[in-house]
């Protein structure tokens, strides 16, 4: 059976970098977001709009209105979620077909834990940062505000908890090379395991 290998962490914290790591190492990634983008232009946005009407335009979801209609309403937010969530496990399931049954492959969630999505997985990488350095970097975002930036927070689940329930962290706020070997030890752990890891591994 392939290894699913669980890549989450919250806004800012380096995630996708690390995913970037993962894919230089040859490990097969499965993008989440990027799988969210394709269906907003393609068979989500039909859907998307029937529920928030106005928010597509030329067949591809404006993500400016559809984030203005759901981010401050939980219940709209959840309401959006029971569209996408569906269509994007598909997408995962298709790309998990295609990886070799002996090998490794890595779900980029960012709501991996919000979402029940470890159950999925053999183990989670939860990648880190100290809280100032993802506020400098999340703030330094085109078009990113407080507002915006605390009700994203708000949505996703505190950094320790991730980090408590995770079974290997990468700490990103010591630079990038250390990302590096942080993940190289990850897939120095897992080489030749059989099944799922069940408990914090120190590296």
């Amino acid at each position: 059976m392939t290894f699913v290998l669980g890549l989450t962490g919250s806004i800012g914290m380096g995630k996708s970098a690390t995913a970037a790591i993962f894919r230089e190492f040859g490990v097969p990634v499965h993008d989440a977001d990027a799988a969210v983008h394709a269906l907003y232009r393609g068979r989500a946005a039909p859907l998307i709009e029937k529920a928030f009407p106005g928010t597509v335009r030329d067949g591809i979801v404006d993500r400016a209105r559809l984030g203005a209609a759901v981010l401050d309403d939980p219940a709209r937010m959840r309401e959006l979620e029971t569209i996408v969530h569906p269509l994007v496990r598909e997408e995962e399931e298709r790309f998990l077909a295609f990886v070799s049954p002996s090998g490794l492959a890595v779900l980029d969630i960012p709501l991996l834990f919000e979402t029940g999505g470890e159950a999925r997985c053999d183990a989670v990488v939860t990648v880190t940062a100290p809280a100032s350095v993802q506020r400098q970097r999340v703030l330094a975002r085109p078009g990113m505000t407080e507002e915006k930036f605390n009700a994203i927070l708000a949505r996703q689940m505190p950094d320790s908890e991730k980090r408590a329930r995770a079974h290997f962290l990468v700490d990103t706020g010591r630079g990038f090379p250390s990302a590096e070997a942080q993940v190289r030890a990850i897939l120095a752990c897992l080489a030749g395991r059989p099944g799922r890891v069940r408990r914090r591994v120190e590296l």
